[in-house]
């Protein structure tokens, strides 16, 4: 596993470059759907990456943003979930908290991640059972157990959430994660419904750095899924996991009843 890792990184390495290059300058781009934006770069990035990715592993489907779904993928134990560029709004904008998020999932479960940030200089890694790093250093969770003053990456924190505290949000929602894999924030949380790709990766990386993660109701998660969706995803410390769900409990079962 720790070769394929490293052969992962290497293809999402060369992926982040070809983005990287191609940053900040003048692309085309449009909009999927209202507030739903793409660009060409996502789409070039995608090729590359399902090229080198299948020839890596050719017994596994494919579930990516940027590839229309083709229900084959089920079945296969085995498959690629990818986001070619997570936070594609910052990268359309020039920012830099986007990343070329690649995870292999294995019986429903992420195996192995990396997550390439190079407008960051970033190289989030993980497999199972060998914990993360970022840029070659072990990571782990903050240690937080008081809730009460936690960072979380936000714009604006709801009245509801005065207590807590907001720090430095990328687009990118699995670096937000990752952000809380390395201690630099305490928790993470959405609670509506979410793309696999979006997260895949991610969770593995906060998981194996010792983060509790869940689905916004504290339910176990899963990938390659028929729909290919997550009702949420809470990111925290170990120690704060619980009153993090019970503070989003009533929201939580509020949008989770309401039609889609």
């Amino acid at each position: 596993m720790a070769e394929l890792v490293d052969d992962i990184a290497a293809i999402a390495a060369e992926a982040g470059a070809y983005a990287l290059a191609r940053w900040r300058t003048d692309f085309a781009r449009w909009e999927k759907a209202p507030g739903n934006p793409v660009c060409q770069v996502d789409l070039d990035v995608n090729s590359l990456l399902r090229e080198r990715l299948t020839a890596l592993a050719p017994d596994a489907g494919w579930l990516s943003e940027e590839t229309v779904d083709d229900a084959v993928r089920l079945n296969h134990r085995r498959c690629w979930v990818v986001d070619p560029i997570d936070g594609t709004r910052d990268f359309i904008r020039g920012r830099e908290g986007w990343a070329v998020s690649i995870a292999l999932v294995d019986g429903e479960q992420p195996v192995a991640a990396v997550l390439d940030a190079p407008a960051l200089g970033e190289v989030w890694r993980a497999e199972t059972g060998k914990g993360t790093t970022l840029n070659g250093q072990p990571t782990m969770h903050s240690g937080r157990t008081i809730f009460t003053g936690a960072r979380t990456p936000t714009d604006i924190l709801p009245s509801v959430d005065a207590d807590l505290v907001a720090v430095t949000k990328p687009n990118s929602i699995a670096l937000r994660i990752a952000m809380v894999a390395a201690g630099q924030a305490d928790l993470l949380a959405t609670i509506r419904w979410g793309n696999e790709w979006d997260i895949a990766a991610a969770v593995l990386i906060a998981r194996e750095a010792g983060c509790a993660v869940s689905d916004a109701v504290g339910r176990k998660l899963r990938f390659n899924t028929p729909r290919a969706e997550a009702f949420g995803v809470l990111a925290t410390a170990p120690g704060i996991h619980l009153a993090a769900i019970a503070r989003l409990h009533e929201r939580a079962v509020a949008a989770l009843g309401k039609p889609r």
